[in-house]
């Protein structure tokens, strides 16, 4: 369970007389309600700003793929280190996707543990990076799981708004 979840103060919907509050995303803050220019230019840096990344990730990851390459330590390890690195890119774009698609709750299983996936995470950085930018170019990382919360929370809003009370008649307070 989230913390804003736990806490009534910080939750979207903090009382029936107020509309719920969206929830701000890194690097975008509200601006994905209203997807307005400010949104689309956020949108063009944050792709830009992950592919970047992603570039400088590998030209690092080719970096020490090369030293283990002229220690000449066998073909066997030096295989197995390119299959690692590999492999934990994969998983680590795919938890990444997941996450940012259908956010962490959807995980199950063996990428649910965050401890568990650590090591992946830290060997497989570019897989995620790049991941990070196709879900940039599809959306808002994370958008799509957010706005359904938002929309449901506003639902729950327009169900919950008092109706207008009627008069008493003879103007009177109740005795």
């Amino acid at each position: 369970m989230s913390p804003r979840a736990e806490n009534p103060a910080q939750s979207p919907v903090n009382s029936a007389s107020t509309a719920p509050a969206p929830e701000p995303i890194r690097w975008f803050g509200t601006t994905w309600v209203e997807r307005g220019s400010a949104y689309w230019l956020r949108r063009v840096g944050v792709s830009i700003g992950a592919l970047v990344a992603a570039f400088l990730g590998g030209y690092v990851m080719q970096l020490a793929v090369e030293g283990v390459f002229i220690a000449q330590t066998g073909g066997f390890v030096e295989a197995v280190m390119v299959l690692a690195i590999v492999v934990c890119s994969c998983i680590a774009a795919l938890r990444n996707w997941t996450i940012l698609a259908r956010g962490k709750e959807s995980l199950s299983g063996w990428m649910e543990d965050d401890k568990s996936m650590g090591v992946p995470m830290i060997v497989g950085f570019v897989g995620s990076l790049v991941a990070y930018f196709f879900r940039s170019l599809v959306e808002a990382p994370g958008e799509s799981v957010l706005r359904a919360r938002y929309e449901q929370a506003l639902a729950a809003h327009a169900r919950r708004k008092p109706k207008p009370q009627k008069a008493r008649p003879g103007g009177g307070r109740k005795r």
